[in-house]
């Protein structure tokens, strides 16, 4: 097989012999695998606490920056309920409708997963 290299900016051409080998894996003595600690077991996942109908949830993960209600407070349709912030950036969750807060499930400083419930209405 010829093949064209460069080197250096000057072309070459060379000349390659191939040669075909069918590998014996039985010969490369690839060492036995075998576990010995305890049994595997599933993934450990998280659980959050369900989210009624009423809940505002998080739209993403991050930590309370700030609670703007509190329990048994009026509020109305894009009021703003909660800020977080993610990655230097703050996000405003605002409310879906009107209503009145029944119960602020964080404070500031905890961390959220995305679809956790912030506040009940």
């Amino acid at each position: 097989m010829k093949l064209k290299v460069t080197v250096n900016g000057t072309a070459y051409e060379v000349e390659v012999e191939v040669e075909e080998e069918t590998p014996n894996l039985g010969s490369i003595g690839l060492p036995t695998l075998s576990h010995t600690g305890p049994t595997p077991t599933a993934p450990i996942t998280s659980k959050m606490p369900a989210a009624s109908a009423n809940a505002v949830v998080a739209p993403l993960a991050g930590t309370v920056a700030k609670v703007l209600v509190e329990d048994g407070q009026e509020i109305e349709a894009g009021q703003v309920l909660v800020v977080l912030e993610a990655m230097k950036m703050e996000t405003e969750i605002t409310a879906p409708g009107s209503g009145t807060v029944r119960e602020v499930l964080v404070k500031v400083g905890d961390a959220v997963q995305g679809g956790q419930a912030l506040i009940e209405l």
